[in-house]
């Protein structure tokens, strides 16, 4: 079940409650703003060690940072370098705009380091 889904039916879930430590809102006005589409929690099951967050009304600001290989550029190590600093300088998510070199790879070494919600645009491959 979504975090949409969730909260429709007046479901509270463990990532809310995880924004609610981090944001100055109750869980129920969470889960109303949810409800209400003002308010998103992207958290992907798949996505392992994720730390959720909240993005929309009534919530803190969040800082993206984007990251991504080249045609000219693509080397693994330096985007987990990249992912590093970001997460240090205190990003609440990651977009990974790769364009050229393995993607598949580098998005997979991305994901398994990234405790954030992380972004990528289908598109580019």
């Amino acid at each position: 079940m979504t975090q949409l889904e969730s909260a429709l039916n007046g479901v509270i879930t463990a990532q809310m409650q995880q924004v609610c430590r981090a944001e100055p809102v109750d869980a129920d006005a969470l889960r109303k703003g949810i409800a209400a589409g003002q308010v998103v929690v992207p958290a992907n099951v798949h996505h392992g060690g994720l730390r959720p967050v909240g993005i929309g009304s009534g919530l803190r600001t969040k800082v993206n940072a984007n990251i991504g290989t080249s045609s000219q550029r693509s080397d693994v190590e330096q985007e987990l370098a990249k992912l590093e600093a970001a997460l240090g300088a205190g990003a609440d998510a990651i977009m990974d705009l790769s364009t050229g070199g393995g993607i598949d790879a580098v998005r997979r070494r991305v994901l398994e380091n990234c405790p954030v919600p992380l972004g990528t645009v289908p598109i580019y491959q």
